[in-house]
């Protein structure tokens, strides 16, 4: 591994005492921080960037927010980087002998990797997130992991021997710092003539990480040699979409799309739909039943409308409402499950009749109002253990579904 010493260019390690004044300050105001004078040798600006980055990283990297000895690049480096959660989602996709990390950053994802492929090589072209990386590694007890501060592409023209994969996410911000997101205004630009075949040159497989909002089906028309697609949700938002490019890859048309969801309950399972097999498959169609079903985040961003119907053996409510219904409750499945308790029509004075004090939860699904706005039509108020969907059915008429959500249900 690259020195971290020489790496950090000047950079000083955080004294004891700033460690015990940003343990002891992790939930504190950062600009109070940043107006306090300089006493006792505390460097108050980069004791409250550490302060600041903590923070973010309190929810999404756990094992790095608990670890006292690392040092955090800015906070928006932490929002760019992987979550702990995702990250390992990915590294649990490779194995083998050697992983190539064109794209370090932050050096979550490499933290990750290393766990699953005997040598990692990270790779960086801001020296600062280099240093930072060759600081963290160790203390993450990564020792398989060799650090090297420059341009991905250029490093890669060094690479004399294969290696098993190659990791990229290109930088999704333009020259003002403005998100992006379709894969050619991304750097690097991995739509680029040539540049996959350059790279399965050099290994066998490579993994890309992309925006949550790219659209599926035009990154695979543009990207050749995709062997599967992975849309990756945590707590049902939608983090990432990884795409695996190889020369095995088969025909566009059947293509793996897998939805996960990675929940603080645990995952919830996978589901895995080919594109050719959805604008096919059959599905029925019926009115509201016992049970009542709405698919997680990434079935609906996998586009998967249809084969979670055939999967599960549901009913749809209707061709673009995307609930779905059955008399006998099947479980588990990859997304909420409700009872019905009663329908009525969008009406105040019914719904009144149904919820007396007018509170609950509400979810819109192929309606003509909004959430805000059908809810202020029918003055209701947001809580409570009670979940109305707002629907189209299949006749078209519009209706309330009052539902009681299914958690953890017993065997019958």
């Amino acid at each position: 591994m690259v020195q971290a010493k020489k790496l950090l260019c000047g950079m000083n390690e955080l004294t004891v005492d700033e460690r015990a004044f940003i343990e002891q300050n992790l939930h504190a105001d950062i600009q109070t921080l940043l107006l306090r004078k300089n006493v006792g040798g505390i460097r108050w600006k980069e004791v409250a960037v550490q302060i600041q980055a903590r923070q973010k990283a309190a929810q999404k990297l756990p094992s790095w927010y608990a670890n006292p000895h690392l040092i955090f690049p800015p906070a928006l480096s932490v929002e760019q980087a992987s979550s702990e959660r995702t990250a390992l989602y990915k590294a649990s996709l490779v194995g083998g002998d050697s992983l190539l990390d064109l794209t370090g950053g932050m050096g979550v994802d490499s933290w990750a990797f290393a766990q699953r492929v005997s040598s990692v090589v990270y790779v960086e072209r801001q020296p600062e997130l280099a240093a930072l990386a060759a600081h963290n590694f160790p203390r993450l007890g990564m020792t398989n992991v060799e650090i090297h501060p420059q341009d991905g592409l250029a490093f890669l023209a060094s690479v004399a021997e294969p290696v098993d994969w190659i990791y990229l996410d290109p930088a999704r911000r333009d020259s003002r710092g403005g998100k992006v997101v379709r894969l050619e205004d991304c750097e690097p630009d991995v739509t680029a003539d040539g540049l996959l075949d350059y790279l399965l040159t050099k290994t066998e497989r490579i993994l890309i990480k992309t925006s949550p909002l790219i659209d599926i089906d035009a990154a695979v028309r543009q990207l050749a040699f995709v062997e599967a697609v992975h849309v990756v949700a945590v707590q049902n938002e939608v983090k990432e979409i990884v795409f695996i490019i190889s020369r095995l890859a088969a025909s566009a048309s059947n293509i793996p799309i897998t939805a996960v969801n990675l929940t603080e309950q645990g995952d919830g399972p996978a589901m895995i739909v080919h594109r050719s097999s959805e604008r096919t498959v059959p599905v029925a169609f019926g009115n509201p039943l016992r049970y009542l079903y709405e698919p997680n985040a990434a079935v609906m961003k996998a586009g998967a409308f249809r084969s979670v119907a055939t999967l599960y053996g549901l009913q749809k409510l209707a061709p673009h409402s995307h609930l779905y219904t059955t008399n006998n409750l099947v479980w588990p499945f990859p997304g909420r499950v409700f009872e019905l308790m009663a329908i009525c029509r969008p009406d105040r004075k019914e719904l009144r009749a149904l919820l007396p004090e007018l509170k609950a939860n509400l979810t819109v699904r192929n309606f003509p109002q909004s959430v805000e706005e059908l809810r202020k039509k029918l003055g209701l108020h947001e809580g409570g253990d009670i979940f109305v969907l707002a629907t189209s059915l299949l006749n078209g008429d519009k209706r309330l579904l009052i539902t009681r959500k299914v958690t953890n249900p017993q065997p019958i």
